[in-house]
């Protein structure tokens, strides 16, 4: 018998800082190294839902001292949920949502390429129209990206590109039950792909899918948690972590390890948040996790970057 990945896992919050607080809400985070440097982007405006959004990037050298690299705005656009995409040939890639009209948002899908992190150009349009992107990765020559339904009918769909820009549906019907939307993506040195994904109608349980190449099929176990904002980071030693918003009890974002044959979600430790919070990024980094999020915690909705040490 094998024991669970979360039976020797421990987790300590070593250091949290506020690096986004030059807006009435900052939000929806994402956290990547890049040549060296650290970025951090998320989304600027006057709410959670204002249509007003627009995206900044903060750059740094050690995780601790943070400046602006970029800002990314539309006229009469609200862009929304920055999420990056290290690609193979050196360039970062940045996915948003770009969201118009007031009562009824119509949301498109967009992209950006940099070579350094500062200088983006201008957006592309990426997939289909009503199908937001939510993240990205590379494997084998391939971007695979998990896209969910803004509107009914609601599905989760698993796109597919071989350069990033020409997103083309791959799995249309990846999930279905229960309003699928937001997800993380891993691929395993051997080329399984995992997906967290969340779900909000139903029992609104969180499912965990597994797909051998070519990622035609996939398997999902019910987690049997919700969450909000996903992501999933894989450990050097094979362990997944998830980051996610938790709603069992007071709400916060949380680092959790996921073991997919048991399907199990366990918290490993919460981060300073509350109320307003979640969509971290995660990296693996100086043998620490570097975390992104936001939070309302302390009154204004601000970006935050943890350091958490784990051990066992």
């Amino acid at each position: 018998m094998t024991s669970s990945p979360a039976r020797h896992l421990t987790a300590e919050l070593t250091a949290v800082r506020r690096i986004g607080d030059s807006a009435p809400h900052s939000a929806f985070t994402d956290l990547i190294r890049h040549a060296g440097q650290w970025f951090c982007a998320f989304r600027e405006a006057r709410t959670h839902l204002s249509d007003d959004g627009v995206l900044r990037v903060l750059t740094s050298t050690d995780g601790r001292s943070w400046t602006p690299a970029a800002v990314l705005r539309q006229a009469g656009v609200d862009l929304r949920d920055p999420r990056f995409v290290a690609r193979p040939d050196g360039r970062l890639q940045l996915l948003a949502a770009a969201a118009v009209g007031e009562a009824t948002k119509t949301f498109q899908t967009v992209t950006w390429l940099s070579t350094d992190g500062h200088a983006w150009g201008d957006p592309t349009p990426v997939g289909e129209a009503g199908v937001w992107v939510w993240r990205a990765a590379w494997h084998d020559g391939a971007m695979y990206g998990v896209g969910y339904a803004t509107r009914e009918p609601r599905f989760a769909r698993l796109y597919r590109s071989t350069d990033g820009i020409d997103l083309q549906p791959w799995v249309p019907a990846l999930f279905e039950d229960g309003y699928p939307n937001e997800s993380g993506l891993v691929f395993d040195p051997d080329g399984t792909a995992r997906c967290l994904l969340r779900r909000d109608t139903a029992t609104a349980s969180a499912q965990l899918g597994t797909a051998l190449p070519p990622y035609r099929e996939w398997t999902w176990t019910d987690l049997g948690v919700q969450v909000g904002g996903p992501t999933l980071l894989r450990l050097p030693d094979g362990r997944l972590l998830a980051g996610v918003r938790l709603h069992d009890g007071a709400v916060r974002t949380a680092i959790c390890v996921v073991d997919p044959d048991r399907g199990e979600v366990t918290e490993l430790v919460a981060l300073p948040s509350g109320g307003d919070t979640s969509y971290p990024g995660l990296v693996w980094h100086d043998d620490l996790l570097w975390v992104s999020y936001y939070s309302s915690h302390e009154g204004q909705t601000c970006v935050y970057l943890a350091e958490v040490s784990l051990t066992g």
